[in-house]
């Protein structure tokens, strides 16, 4: 049996009972990490799957890991062959750590296996912002604020994307700075409630408000017009990025929405020591390993793997760690150090 299959074989949750199926039905499994778009006008990464000896069983994934597919009347030689029960224990079930070199490997398990070493989810809470169902509706900047005259007390500063999170600090500073560029940087947090204030009223029985109370997500809420689940976080984190992973720490009281990952935190003393290092070549590299591609060179975090990202005293391994992040990066399609 041979497939095509994407590159999520290599790291999404549903490809481990895939692979653990295959194994409990063929005495050789075969993966092949191809480099090069196979389908170079699609943004779809794929890879290759080859079975053999149909009603075998086997407790090993070979691997192999090529730069451009080749037509053989063979597969390529596989370059190492990994123990099913540990590749669930070590990494989760994932095959993208095996792009690396074995040596980068082992470093980093030992680093993750240190007694100083923390996760992120051993320190602090990570979820998503809120879903408004009509951002264009919800989102007001200053000068739709003034020509509806919606009360500051039904307001409040949020953070709309990951492209927003330019320093390592939201404050009060930036979001005046949003304000001077007049954006929609504030969302109408309105209580449930039957009675609001008449300018309020008018707001929502606008054209805009008529077509927003029609959209799905507002259209299932009790309360249309008053938006779930929102906090305000310790921290932001991309939960989308280019060449680097972004953190900010929230000084502004700011909320989120839902393309942002919002960081609570559980644990100051680990926190105060962990979060310095989030520059760390070990925790970049964590970010490579612990996300997930997507089409265009974007890396991935959803919050069950933000929660698992690394974070060290000392990188004894920095060189290893730093051409790691390369190799990663080239598997992805970025090549420079910008967004």
């Amino acid at each position: 049996m041979a497939f095509v299959v994407p590159a999520e074989i290599g790291h999404a949750p549903y490809a481990v009972p895939v692979l653990e199926f295959l194994l409990n039905s063929f005495s050789n499994v075969h993966v092949i990490a191809v480099r090069e778009k196979l389908f170079p006008r699609l943004s779809e990464d794929c890879w290759l799957l080859y079975c053999e000896d149909r009603n075998g069983r086997s407790r090993e994934i070979h691997f192999s890991k090529i730069d451009s597919f080749v037509p053989s009347v063979a597969p390529p030689a596989s370059d190492e062959s990994i123990d099913w029960a540990d590749l669930k224990t070590s990494w989760t079930g994932r095959l993208r750590p095996f792009l690396l070199p074995r040596e980068a490997r082992s470093a980093y398990l030992a680093t993750a296996r240190r007694p100083d070493t923390v996760r992120l989810g051993d320190f602090a809470k990570v979820g998503i912002g809120y879903i408004t169902g009509d951002n264009d509706f919800f989102h007001l900047s200053p000068s739709e604020i003034q020509r509806h005259q919606i009360p500051p007390e039904m307001l409040t500063p949020t953070v709309r994307r990951g492209r927003c999170l330019k320093s390592e600090v939201i404050d009060h500073q930036t979001v005046r700075s949003w304000e001077a560029a007049d954006e929609a940087c504030y969302l109408l947090k309105l209580p449930p409630a039957h009675e609001l204030p008449d300018n309020i009223s008018r707001y929502l029985d606008s054209e805009r408000g008529r077509e927003a109370r029609q959209r799905y997500k507002c259209r299932i809420r009790p309360f249309w017009y008053s938006v779930p689940s929102i906090t305000r976080p310790d921290y932001f984190l991309q939960c989308m990025s280019g060449s680097v992973v972004k953190l900010a720490r929230n000084d502004a009281g700011a909320a989120c929405t839902n393309s942002i990952l919002a960081m609570h935190i559980t644990d100051r003393i680990k926190a105060s020591s962990a979060i310095p290092r989030w520059s760390s070549v070990l925790t970049k590299l964590s970010c490579e390993l612990d996300g997930h591609p997507l089409g265009g060179g974007m890396l991935k975090l959803e919050p069950r793997e933000a929660a698992r990202l690394l974070f060290a005293p000392s990188d004894a391994s920095h060189e290893l760690f730093e051409a790691a992040i390369g190799v990663m990066k080239l598997w992805r399609h970025v090549s420079s150090e910008t967004d």
